[in-house]
């Protein structure tokens, strides 16, 4: 009995002189780490607000499509409150459109058009949310699955050829004219999309700069999933485009490391660094914002409202003091008359 007290008060000391050793020489036991999308939420502009008119989304609408024969493309348009059928809009245009519109998902674009376009801090624009095509026996991309192994989704987004553009600039615009009163001008077309889909957003505008201008990406699959890592270098040796571009990753995102083993190649946050570096060597108008997130939209969907104000920022805006209308909020377009 001797012994085991013995026995056990030397293990107390012992155990007591390791705590002071670890404080005498500052040694912590490290902390569980935190996770990296803790820190982001939807701010107001994100949320409905009372007061704010809401806008009404539309569909869903099938899109047979030509360019990729045998697949379809459901989409909705977003036509805010403020819509006039005699006066051309501005248009944005979401790819994996289920993720963008969903009411209680981390983007919510149709809460953020509302509340910025009846604060005059966006122009009045229709919006379109779109999914990835698929076939008639295929499901519908989902919150849960946005359908990369069961759509079309990897080949129209992450290839850097010209079909998608095709889908979205020979197909898409050509219907929504038919319906709605949209700007012809370049300058007021925006596309953005997360992951897989914020590249293919960079690449309508890349193949197709006399239809959109305006990109937002989120967390962009600038990797070679499809080659996408080579968009620097294509970049820099192309004459420069008149496109303006925001960039938003994270330094969590999926960063290339497989059984121990780097490949910068598919290093989503170092791709997109690598990205931003080329388009501001070159002289585009480019804005970034980096953060600790992982790959999803919790870090894009908390800045969704600053990336929009930013890129169209350049809408029209009247000067003088008198103006009652300019000073005013924006109100329901049947409300004027």
């Amino acid at each position: 009995m001797r012994k085991a007290i013995r026995y056990a008060v030397g293990l107390g000391l012992a155990g007591v002189a390791a705590i002071a050793l670890t404080r005498a020489t500052g040694q912590q036991k490290p902390a569980p780490s935190a996770n990296p999308d803790s820190q982001y939420r939807l701010g107001p502009d994100s949320l409905p607000q009372e007061g704010v008119p809401k806008g009404e989304i539309r569909g869903p609408f099938t899109l047979p499509c030509q360019v990729y024969p045998g697949t379809q493309h459901t989409y909705w348009v977003y036509v805010p409150a403020q819509y006039d059928p005699a006066v051309p809009v501005a248009l944005m245009v979401y790819q994996d459109g289920q993720a963008f519109k969903d009411e209680k998902g981390d983007m919510r674009a149709q809460n953020v058009m509302d509340n910025l376009i009846y604060r005059r801090e966006i122009p009045v624009m229709i919006g379109v949310f779109i999914n990835p095509g698929r076939k008639p026996d295929q499901p519908e991309p989902t919150p849960r699955d946005w359908g990369d192994r069961a759509t079309n989704r990897p080949t129209e987004y992450n290839s850097l050829d010209d079909k998608y553009a095709r889908v979205v600039t020979e197909e898409l615009m050509p219907a929504l004219a038919k319906d709605y009163a949209i700007s012809k001008d370049p300058e007021m077309h925006g596309i953005g999309g997360s992951s897989s889909g914020a590249i293919a957003a960079f690449t309508v505008a890349w193949e197709r700069p006399d239809h959109f201008r305006k990109v937002l990406s989120n967390v962009g699959s600038f990797v070679n999933l499809r080659g996408g890592h080579v968009y620097p270098e294509k970049v820099l040796a192309a004459e420069k485009k008149p496109i303006r571009v925001f960039l938003c990753d994270g330094r969590n995102d999926n960063r290339g490391l497989r059984n121990d083993k780097y490949d910068e190649t598919r290093d989503w946050f170092h791709q997109n660094v690598r990205l931003m570096k080329a388009l501001t060597q070159k002289g585009y108008d480019v804005n970034y914002s980096w953060g600790m997130n992982n790959h999803g939209q919790k870090f894009g969907g908390a800045i969704l409202p600053e990336m929009m104000r930013w890129l169209w920022r350049d809408g029209p805006v009247s000067t003088d003091p008198n103006d009652k209308v300019e000073r005013g909020f924006r109100q329901p377009a049947a409300a004027k008359k």
